[in-house]
């Protein structure tokens, strides 16, 4: 396997489950020294000795990116155990499974997403700046979101808009940074995200996406039609789809690009309009059903 990452030094945020997991055991294995961080301490700790017993170099630490302090030692940390801070993986996220609409929404559910998705990313990419500045250079990649793209479903609002900041402050910091060698990028996944994230912040990690958690419980073999978008590939979509992409945004394989945001793992979906359009039609069917809606 290449080693892409040999030597370098990484702080993953939200590595102890789903994405931030996935990356941390594989860019390990590629030769990244990992600072695994994670809400839930014992989290960052077993995915930091996962990778010490495979041969790897890593360290686990409690870090709630809301809080700056914690976000500066994460980045510290680093420093002290390996001599400098390569990579940024701004990744950690927060939601409300099932929540409130926006009109119903308090101010504490607001805060809590949104100072996770979004000043989350603020705080690691401003100390992460500042040790890349000392070392002319480096690298920060943010997990962003389609629903930061596009609206998700009712309950999804606090999460929406903190994830389109998360955006801009991809553009911004790509844009002030470049002079000092550091480039930004971020990844928008669609499908493919861990089941964890709509699970207690207690609850096992499960290491399964969304539609592989769903395909186990329903005890049946996967069809392409259970899959909403034009793409069929005869498998779900996996945190491997997401994590393929978050690698190349973190390695040198994308050396040359900055301020950049990829839909990860969309399955087509952005490809396609939201107008529901038959497999096969005719502008004389389409003007008939129109005409047989009821008028508004």
């Amino acid at each position: 396997m290449a080693s892409r990452f040999a030597g370098k030094s990484i702080v993953i945020t939200g590595g102890g489950a789903g994405l931030g997991r996935e990356c941390a055991l594989q860019w390990s294995v590629e030769g990244g020294k990992i600072v695994v961080t994670d809400l839930i301490e014992d989290r960052a700790q077993a995915v930091a000795k996962e990778i010490l017993a495979a041969g790897g170099d890593a360290i686990g630490l409690k870090t709630d990116v809301r809080i700056e302090a914690e976000v500066e030692q994460a980045v510290g940390a680093a420093v002290e155990n390996f001599g400098r801070l390569d990579i940024m993986f701004a990744n950690a996220g927060r939601s409300l499974p099932g929540g409130p609409s926006i009109e119903d929404t308090t101010e504490e559910q607001w805060d809590d997403v949104t100072n996770t998705v979004y000043r989350g990313v603020f705080f690691s990419g401003k100390h992460a700046c500042h040790q890349m500045k000392k070392q002319h250079g480096g690298n920060i990649v943010v997990t962003t979101s389609a629903a930061g793209i596009n609206a998700y479903p009712v309950g999804f609002g606090a999460y929406a808009a903190g994830k389109a900041g998360a955006i801009g402050l991809v553009h911004s910091m790509a844009t002030e940074w470049g002079r000092y060698g550091i480039r930004v990028n971020g990844l928008a996944p669609t499908h493919g995200m861990s089941i964890n994230f709509a699970l207690p912040l207690d609850a096992p990690v499960l290491n399964m996406s969304y539609e592989e958690f769903a395909l186990q419980e329903s005890g049946e073999a996967w069809h392409d039609d259970r899959f909403v978008g034009p793409l069929k590939v005869g498998r779900p979509p996996s945190l491997k789809d997401n994590a393929a992409v978050a690698t190349f945004l973190a390695s040198d394989d994308s050396a040359y690009m900055s301020g950049l945001v990829i839909p990860a793992c969309d399955g087509g979906n952005f490809a396609m309009t939201s107008i529901p359009f038959p497999k096969t039609w005719s502008l004389e069917d389409m003007a008939a059903s129109a005409m047989d809606e009821p008028a508004s």
